[in-house]
């Protein structure tokens, strides 16, 4: 009950609850995209390539978001650029300029000396968000669910089947590039909640765990918000109760989320195909 009572107290807590549940939300709704393209290795890559633009934000003095989004957007066209002209495979094309670009960035930090606790960047400490920093994630929220919503069509088709979606005359480099857009701005905004090394379990586990309860990708998208949701809610408030950071304890809630699914989905569930499995051998037996 304290929690509850010092949330409606406390505005840093407020900022804190409100942040987190938009971040689930417009997590699990990306990640569902990226979880059925098989592209959630392009989100840890983007989520480690914004350092740099937040290491050169903080040496500015500006708001960390700018400099962050067009880290984000020149490694996912770098490792487009190194993917479309050369041998280079897609995966390593993509650990090659996300491991550069995060080492830039731990440089850039370090030489700038910056007061900013590096923790902090790489883990999220989402009871530190700012006014500006809410309003960003709600602006970035809007903006997502408004995309999704205007090419759920294109997106859905592109997702499941590129060749089809190329036959239906679907400019699926520009979609591509659209969804790399939308990945980078969710994972600027993540940035406080969960921090740098955290945000691709905001955008995978949630979406995995629906996956593992629906076969459409409106429910899936539905329920991968709501996981999302529920994740930074418990992991907030367990980690303002335990005094425990809250990028690790928001993964780890989703984590276990995933883990009952796993085991208990009514379809997928690990136990149910085993009592299925043990029922058939009973009646062989029989």
């Amino acid at each position: 009950m304290e929690f509850f009572q010092d949330i409606m107290t406390y505005s840093f807590l407020q900022k804190a609850l409100i942040t987190s549940i938009v971040v689930g939300i417009i997590c699990g709704i990306i990640g569902s995209f990226i979880v059925l393209k098989g592209l959630a290795l392009m989100g840890d890559a983007i989520s480690h390539a914004v350092l740099p633009g937040v290491a050169v934000s903080y040496m500015l003095g500006i708001n960390f978001f700018y400099g962050a989004v067009m880290s984000g957007l020149l490694a996912s066209v770098g490792i487009g650029v190194i993917k479309q002209n050369s041998r280079v495979k897609s995966d390593s094309a993509i650990g090659i300029v996300f491991s550069a670009a995060f080492a830039l960035g731990i440089i850039l930090i370090t030489v700038a000396k910056s007061a900013t606790d590096l923790t902090q960047i790489l883990f999220g400490n989402v009871l530190s968000v700012r006014s500006s920093d809410m309003w960003i994630t709600i602006i970035v929220a809007i903006i997502v669910i408004g995309a999704v919503y205007l090419f759920y069509k294109e997106l859905l088709v592109y997702s499941f089947d590129e060749t089809m979606a190329q036959a239906y005359g679907l400019k699926t480099g520009w979609i591509h590039y659209g969804i790399m857009v939308l990945l980078t701005l969710v994972t600027v905004a993540s940035l406080q909640t969960v921090g740098v090394i955290l945000v691709v379990s905001m955008l995978v586990t949630p979406a995995s765990t629906a996956y593992l309860l629906t076969n459409r990708m409106s429910n899936m998208i539905v329920l991968s918000a709501l996981f999302g949701a529920l994740s930074a809610i418990i992991g907030l408030y367990v980690s303002f109760v335990y005094n425990l950071p809250s990028g690790p304890v928001i993964a780890l809630v989703a984590t276990i989320l995933f883990l009952i699914v796993f085991l208990l989905s009514p379809k997928q569930g690990v136990l149910r195909r085993f009592l299925v499995k043990q029922k058939v051998n009973t009646h062989k037996v029989a």
